[in-house]
């Protein structure tokens, strides 16, 4: 029998309040579970000791029964000290996907291609402006 300790949901409609359970993978969230083992109640502030309350022996045992905790509760028990939580890291999730890829490329190449646009003109003029004690142009072929 696979285990997982995992959250149920209880409580009132937009108020939830969970509790820490044993339950078969089978079995429904909210449904039929072998032990409660504590409860967490996300409504109170972060620094409230009865936020969640959990039985951390309990929590052992199950664990050296191949119980496997779901991420909330993994992250529970490795901030108290009884399980040690894998890291996840999957930069490819990130990534943005095909066509926002496009969209960027083309965003990129149209500011570059304004900048060497705007950098085009600013050069001409200096270029073709006489310098200090000559005549303009046209007074010279008068």
């Amino acid at each position: 029998m696979a285990l997982k300790i995992r959250l149920a949901r209880g409580g009132a409609k937009k108020r939830p309040f969970y509790r820490v359970v044993v339950a078969d993978t089978r079995s429904p969230r909210d449904g039929r579970f072998i032990e409660k083992i504590g409860t967490f109640n996300p409504l109170l502030p972060k620094d409230n000791k009865d936020r969640l309350v959990l039985d951390i022996e309990r929590a052992k045992h199950w664990l050296g029964h191949g119980a496997l905790p779901t991420d909330r509760v993994a992250r529970f028990l490795d901030e108290a000290g009884a399980y040690t939580r894998k890291a996840r890291n999957n930069p490819e999730k990130s990534k943005p996907k095909a066509k926002a890829q496009e969209r960027l490329e083309a965003a990129r190449i149209a500011a570059e291609e304004a900048a060497e646009a705007a950098k085009a003109p600013a050069e001409e003029p200096a270029a073709e402006a006489p310098a200090e004690g000559e005549a303009p142009a046209e007074e010279a072929q008068a």
